[in-house]
């Protein structure tokens, strides 16, 4: 199964994340099969490829948690049907 989910970037104190999907049972930091998206926590940027992230989607992967919380406050989680 492929998950939505973010993989950490950056230094401490400084992370950044971006949103990948990656197999669920790969680790965190494992080989991603794409990148969709970036998140900064400290600025609150948010880039995210919504085309990409609907076919995912659509073809069966799965959000966590913490990235469907990221696309409601970028107000697009309704564009996304999960």
């Amino acid at each position: 199964m492929i998950k939505l989910r973010l993989k950490q970037h950056g230094r401490k104190q400084r992370r950044t994340f971006r949103i990948v999907a990656i197999d669920a049972q790969s680790r965190r930091e494992g080989r991603i099969i794409k990148e969709v998206g970036f998140y900064n926590p400290r600025k609150e940027e948010t880039q995210i490829d919504f085309l990409a992230i609907t076919a995912l989607c659509e073809n069966g992967a799965k959000l966590t948690e913490t990235v469907r919380n990221i696309l409601r406050r970028a107000k697009s989680f309704e564009q996304i049907r999960t």
